[in-house]
């Protein structure tokens, strides 16, 4: 079935409820948030009753969205974001492709009798919801948002304000435009957002430029002190202990963008960020060219994503998940070689 088909089916749908929950991956991120909020807002005008509500909170750099503040955090208010999620009619899942993004809220979702709709551009969805508008080609999920409302005959919903966290959303899933970018209509939808007037100056400043002054300490000890180089491999890392984390004052959204300084180093084609959590090590993982570190995630650190940019985590201990890494990397590469 082709994507207009599957949005006549959604229009059909959502003509029939009242209560709607729009739901992100946990730790949402620019594209996660946008596309929510983006959505929600538009549903909203239309007269619907929606609320978002997120496994957990976000970034401060995402806080000027609009409605960000009434986003309902299950980690925060439980009960709450239960009695709004078992009484929608209906629930639309963004930016993730499986309901375990969504950690503590898994339950919740699996339990739900609403219908449920998901809007994703990961690969490999799984099969979670009555109705799956599921790209990998787009750049991201607020370009599929985008291409939903426009396809439902709904985008003069989105306000300007709206369409400022759409933009913002694309922005930050391809690192303004940097990767996962390659197809025209992404370029087309960016164009037609300018149209609606908003302000991608202040965008980017409120995305990319409104850093702490611990952020920006915490950049500075990632890049002096902190990165490694494995030459053989085309390949650089950077490991953060959850001892250097306080040390720096961190916050949610302090390590967004750090995996990607690596790649402008004059030949390295792969980079990793292993950040040390309580219980885990979450990394990111992002490639130039042709070297797919989805493919590499799922296979060594039970994650995916997208060929140039994905994520895993690791139950190791830093210094082990990092010696995993170093000695998996040349395998596959060396794999990847031999079947090329």
């Amino acid at each position: 079935m082709d994507r207009q088909e599957l949005i006549d089916q959604l229009v059909e749908k959502i003509s029939g409820v009242t209560d709607i929950v729009v739901v992100p991956h946990h730790n949402p991120d620019g594209d996660a948030l946008g596309s929510a909020l983006g959505l929600s807002g538009a549903l909203k005008a239309m007269g619907k009753s929606v609320k978002v509500v997120s496994p957990n909170g976000f970034a401060d750099f995402l806080a000027w969205m609009t409605d960000a503040a009434e986003v309902i955090s299950y980690e925060q208010k439980p009960e709450l974001a239960r009695r709004y999620t078992a009484n929608a009619q209906m629930i639309i899942m963004v930016d993730f492709n499986g309901l375990s993004r969504v950690r503590g809220m898994q339950s919740l979702l699996e339990n739900s009798k609403a219908f449920r709709i998901m809007i994703d551009h990961h690969p490999d969805p799984e099969d979670a919801a009555d109705i799956m508008i599921s790209d990998p080609e787009v750049s991201s999920t607020c370009e599929l948002v985008y291409s939903v409302l426009k396809g439902a005959g709904w985008n003069h919903y989105l306000s300007k304000e709206l369409a400022e966290c759409i933009y913002a959303g694309i922005m930050t899933d391809t690192g303004s435009l940097s990767y996962n970018s390659s197809r025209p209509e992404t370029y087309h939808v960016v164009a037609e957002l300018v149209e609606r007037g908003i302000d991608k100056d202040k965008v980017h400043h409120l995305v990319f430029h409104s850093n702490s002054f611990s952020r920006m300490r915490l950049l500075g000890h990632s890049l002096g002190q902190k990165m490694v180089l494995i030459p053989e491999c085309k390949a650089a890392y950077i490991s953060l202990s959850t001892d250097e984390l306080k040390r720096f004052d961190f916050k949610p959204g302090d390590t967004e963008g750090i995996v990607n300084y690596p790649l402008s180093i004059d030949g390295v084609n792969i980079s990793a960020l292993f950040t040390e959590k309580d219980d885990f090590v979450k990394i990111s993982f992002r490639s130039r060219g042709s070297f797919p570190v989805n493919k590499f995630s799922e296979a060594h650190f039970n994650g995916g994503g997208h060929m140039n940019a994905a994520g895993g985590e690791s139950k190791l201990s830093l210094a082990e998940a990092i010696r995993q890494f170093e000695t998996l990397l040349p395998e596959f590469i060396a794999n990847l070689e031999s079947h090329s």
